[in-house]
């Protein structure tokens, strides 16, 4: 495992990053995990309050995560080259606002060095999500509403 050095988000471009920096970047809020619409016609995305079956609510954190692209078709895997047109990932996502040229907020892990500070503020899905399994897959669309960024 290589070292982290300190603030590398702050020196380095997202396409610089190592995997493992890459992976500290999230700050683990689990809300692109949330089933989203797209309209066909007007490109708007409309997100749902239902989380991937993968997901597991109370940590935020996916079961399958090394399998999760062969396991959800609807699974986006972000990447450097990717994320500037993921328009539906919230501002306060640490890939979208490096992308964007900006620091990461004062909640954010690596900031606070609180895994949880998200949580204690609301930030992340946790308490805002169901999971798709509880959910009548009939209902997904119903369920769904404008994303708010």
């Amino acid at each position: 495992m290589k070292e982290v050095a300190g603030q590398f988000w702050k020196t380095k471009r997202l396409h610089e990053l190592n995997q493992q920096e890459w992976e500290l970047l999230c700050d683990g809020c689990a809300q692109c995990c949330r089933i989203k619409y797209c309209d066909e016609n007007t490109e708007e995305i409309s997100i749902t309050p239902v989380a991937c079956g993968l997901l597991d609510i109370p940590s935020c954190r996916c079961t399958s995560y090394e399998n999760r692209l062969e396991l959800v078709d609807s699974c986006v895997k972000i990447t450097p080259e990717n994320v500037g047109e993921l328009h539906w990932l919230p501002t306060t996502c640490a890939y979208r606002l490096v992308a964007e040229g900006k620091d990461l907020l004062d909640w954010h892990p690596l900031v606070s060095g609180d895994r949880f500070q998200m949580d204690k503020q609301g930030i992340s899905a946790k308490g805002h999500v169901v999971s798709e399994r509880d959910v009548n897959p009939e209902d997904l669309e119903y369920r769904a509403v404008k994303w708010v960024r």
